[in-house]
This record gives structure tokens, C-alpha cells and sequence, in this order.
């Protein structure tokens, strides 16, 4: 599992299906376009992109990938 976390507002009890969302941006200036493409990648591989307040402030954002298992 990977977290990474910002110091920002938080999400405000916003959904990751909302954050990810095509063209959803919180910034005046923002594409919309940055947490749906990581998330599209992401689960390319397989994982889960999630998203929750972090409890230092700020949102924190953590992905999982499935582990591949040694066929040798």
C-alpha cells in the first residue's frame, strides 16, 4: 500500500468516484484530469486508488496493486 498526503483542505467529504471523476477539479485553475488519469492507470494494474482526510490535515490518497506470486 502506498499513502501519499498533502496538507491541503481535504476532501471535504468528497468521494474518490467524485475526485476521479473526468473534468472534476477543486482548483480555479485545474484540468480535471490528473486523479482520473492516475487512476485509470492504477487500475490498469489491477489496484485500488482510495482517498480519506488525512488525520495531520490535507487528503491522503493511497493505492494497493495485487503482488504477482513466483511461478518458477
Amino acid at each position: 500500500k502506498v499513502i501519499v498526503s498533502d496538507s491541503g483542505s481535504g476532501v471535504a467529504g468528497r468521494s474518490i468516484d467524485q475526485l476521479c471523476a473526468p473534468f472534476y477539479s477543486t482548483k480555479t485553475e485545474g484540468m480535471g484530469m490528473g486523479l482520473a488519469i492516475c487512476r485509470s492507470i492504477v487500475e490498469l494494474h489491477y489496484g485500488v486508488l482510495d482517498v480519506e482526510d488525512s488525520t495531520l490535515g490535507g487528503a491522503a490518497f493511497a493505492f494497493t496493486l495485487p503482488v504477482a506470486e513466483d511461478v518458477a
